[in-house]
């Protein structure tokens, strides 16, 4: 009869406490925001009586669905430029030899620590200049290259055999051939972490909206949220943390459907430098 370690019983209980101190704050705020007010400070899980109220009071105060919508649009749009502009830049550094090329890639890597309000009033001056505050484009412009985005598909890119590629060249294929209907397929790892870790990065960005949209019919749903919490109600917790949850489940739901592929391309992308 198999007997564990004590090691592993001990290792396996760590493991445990960690994922539950981890986890236990997000089932919180789920089950606090069925709690009625007045139960919302405890500790329990589990309300003594389950109320919607608070629910109600943020679809009634906050238009949910139109920036919903708007958060989907933005987030969705800067996905997909990141995913195709990132590609071919990572592809270029990774597989095509040409003067500078060690260069290029360590500005991009001194671009990823240089912080965003650095670059904040740079890019709203830009935005004004160009006449795009207010409208989606100053939401989508500004995040359609990630230098975050390069640097991984460049890595996972790194992995992939060079005779695969060769052997296109020799069959008469082009570069941007190559990398859509070779790289992409064989890439799918490295797509979905990119995807991923980019929509949770614009679904979750409050700063810039607050900076360049002021209409109310074209704010993203963590802008609303953010002025909800702010000034509509600011007496109650349980709409805030409705609120709250409702923002957060898009991001969940796509990390559950795809954490397989984001595991195994946080695996491989540091197999090759």
């Amino acid at each position: 009869m198999y007997r564990p370690r004590w090691s592993h019983v001990l290792s396996y209980s760590v493991l445990l406490a960690g994922a539950l101190v981890f986890v236990y704050p997000f089932l919180w705020m789920v089950a606090a925001s069925f709690k009625p007010e007045a139960e919302i400070p405890s500790f329990g899980l589990v309300p003594s009586r389950p109320s919607l109220e608070s629910y109600r009071i943020v679809f009634d105060r906050v238009p949910i669905g139109r920036s919903f919508l708007n958060s989907l649009l933005v987030a969705l749009s800067v996905t997909a430029s990141v995913l195709v502009f990132g590609s071919m830049v990572g592809y270029g550094l990774s597989r095509l030899s040409f003067k500078a090329r060690g260069l290029l890639f360590g500005v991009l890597l001194f671009t990823m620590m240089v912080p965003f309000q650095l670059t904040l009033i740079p890019t709203y001056v830009l935005m004004v200049k160009f006449r795009w505050v207010d409208t989606y484009l100053a939401l989508i412009v500004p995040g359609t290259v990630s230098a975050f985005g390069i640097f991984l598909f460049r890595q996972f890119f790194m992995s992939i055999p060079q005779d695969l590629i060769d052997a296109a060249r020799i069959d008469g294929c082009g570069e941007l051939s190559i990398l859509f209907r070779i790289i992409w397929p064989l890439s799918k790892p490295a797509m979905v972490t990119v995807g991923i870790l980019t929509f949770m990065a614009s679904w979750n960005d409050v700063l810039w909206p607050m900076v360049v949209i002021r209409e109310p019919k074209l704010m993203t749903m963590p802008q609303a949220v953010a002025l909800f919490a702010v000034g509509g109600r600011a007496e109650l917790l349980g709409p805030k943390l409705a609120a709250a949850v409702l923002l957060a489940l898009p991001i969940i739901s796509a990390y559950i459907f795809f954490q397989r592929h984001f595991v195994e391309s946080m695996a491989r992308t540091g197999l090759k430098g």
